[in-house]
């Protein structure tokens, strides 16, 4: 109770600051009334969503619209109060001078600028509007992102072989068919040899997916469609009334990913064949540092390739190729994960800069890395969590090309 307190108290004090920036810019009472409204039916949403809303540790829709405005809302304020508050400080200072130098015969701190306020409340408007697209458009702002990979010891067959990666579907989270429709049908218009699903279908609970089975399993791909968990999969964020309940939502998502048309692999491995050649697939289950479940097993994974094979290994949290399959005895040749999301925020600009504050958490958190001979893509996340929409981060549809490293 006590920590909701404090937080309204600080939420309050940060729209006070912003409500003297538009007392300074416009006299009109409409514009005070209008944003006192509005914020104190955000903090009033997120206080009910988060208090009496449905219970558990992963946000539902309701609580991630409620959680992302309140964002856009705090970034708003936060960069007014950083603003008026720098002006505030000299407007003291000033204050002390003037008395102290004999300038004043009294103690006044100069008014507010109406310049910088207009300053102020236009630099805020930039991310606080990137924000609202965001949720309102940049979740389903699809991209497909092409990489060509060489390698030495390709076998010849699979010259040219053509992936296609999505991650981190969270279908709980979605709500718009159409959009989602759009989606598939990019996948497809990629006409890719395989695909590969690197974790994440929900966000709790299997029945996320029934919805969205039907337009799932029109995905294609010549030689298969298969998959992985990730840690949301397993259900463990949710508050089970028993352990059977739990287990039971596993075992349906299994069956969903089968009637989707997905080869889910659970610490095992398959053969892709091409023209005599042979490529080893390794699926692993989730495993994750920092306090995520760690049921992925790499050495039963492998127990059935050779060590000389040519593989690609499907594990959903980046973490995982860092700590443990970059120093197996065994040469991964390409890891596709998922799990970041690139945190669906960031600035992206292909060939300048690329950045987002997950780089603080990961390593490794967005596109294709490569170490010690060994690659991995870490894609950006078809879906969205928490926040409900993405800025500068866009959902990805990943397609890599392996290619024959030439010898001239």
């Amino acid at each position: 109770m006590l920590r909701w307190v404090i937080f309204i108290v600080v939420y309050l004090a940060v729209a006070f600051y912003t409500l003297q920036a538009l007392k300074t810019v416009t006299k009109h009472q409409w514009v005070y009334y209008t944003f006192v409204a509005v914020t104190l039916l955000i903090i009033g949403n997120f206080i009910y969503q988060f208090t009496i809303g449905e219970e558990g540790r992963v946000l539902s829709r309701p609580k991630s619209y409620a959680f992302g405005f309140l964002v856009a809302i705090l970034a708003f304020m936060t960069i007014n109060l950083i603003l008026l508050f720098s002006e505030d400080i000299f407007r003291f200072l000033s204050a002390i001078y003037y008395r102290i130098s004999g300038k004043h015969t009294e103690f006044t701190i100069p008014s507010r600028r109406r310049f910088l306020s207009m300053v102020a409340l236009g630099v805020a408007a930039l991310p606080f509007s990137a924000l609202l697209y965001g949720m309102y458009r940049g979740k389903y702002n699809f991209k497909v992102l092409k990489y060509n990979l060489e390698f030495d010891d390709l076998p010849n067959g699979f010259d040219g072989y053509q992936i296609t990666q999505i991650s981190d579907i969270h279908s709980g989270s979605f709500d718009n068919e159409e959009k989602i429709s759009y989606a598939i049908d990019l996948i497809n218009e990629q006409k890719s040899d395989v695909l590969f699903f690197t974790g994440d279908m929900v966000n709790n609970k299997a029945e996320e997916m029934k919805p969205w089975a039907t337009l799932f399993s029109k995905l294609n791909a010549k030689d298969g469609k298969f998959s992985i968990l990730g840690n949301h999969d397993y259900g463990d964020y949710v508050d089970w009334d028993t352990e059977e309940e739990k287990s039971q939502n596993l075992i349906e998502l299994k069956k969903l990913q089968k009637e989707i048309g997905f080869d889910l692999l659970l610490n095992e491995s398959r053969y892709l064949e091409k023209s005599g050649d042979k490529l080893a697939l390794i699926g692993v289950e989730n495993w994750g540092r920092g306090g995520f479940k760690k049921a992925g097993d790499l050495q039963k994974a492998k127990s059935n390739i050779d060590k000389n094979d040519f593989k690609i290994l499907l594990s959903h949290d980046p973490s995982h190729w860092e700590d443990q399959v970059i120093g197996d005895d065994y040469h991964y040749h390409l890891t596709l994960s998922g799990h970041t999301h690139g945190m669906q925020f960031g600035i992206e600009i292909p060939g300048w800069i690329k950045w987002s504050p997950v780089k603080w958490r990961y390593k490794y958190w967005a596109g294709v890395y490569e170490e010690m001979g060994q690659y991995i893509n870490v894609n950006r996340g078809f879906g969205f969590l928490g926040y409900p929409g993405r800025v500068g981060i866009w959902p990805e549809i990943t397609v890599i090309t392996l290619k024959k490293k030439s010898l001239t």
